[in-house]
């Protein structure tokens, strides 16, 4: 898992899910998991 400072270009691929937990945002892809993400 990528930590980014803007996840922008990670919500726009194919599959992507913008998911809150714990006051951090996390993008979820279940498609291509190489693609998870978190902010913050």
């Amino acid at each position: 898992m990528k930590v980014r400072a803007s996840l922008r270009s990670l919500k726009d691929k194919p599959g992507a899910k913008v998911v809150r937990r714990r006051g951090r945002t996390f993008v979820i892809n279940k498609l291509n998991p190489r693609w998870k993400a978190r902010q913050g």
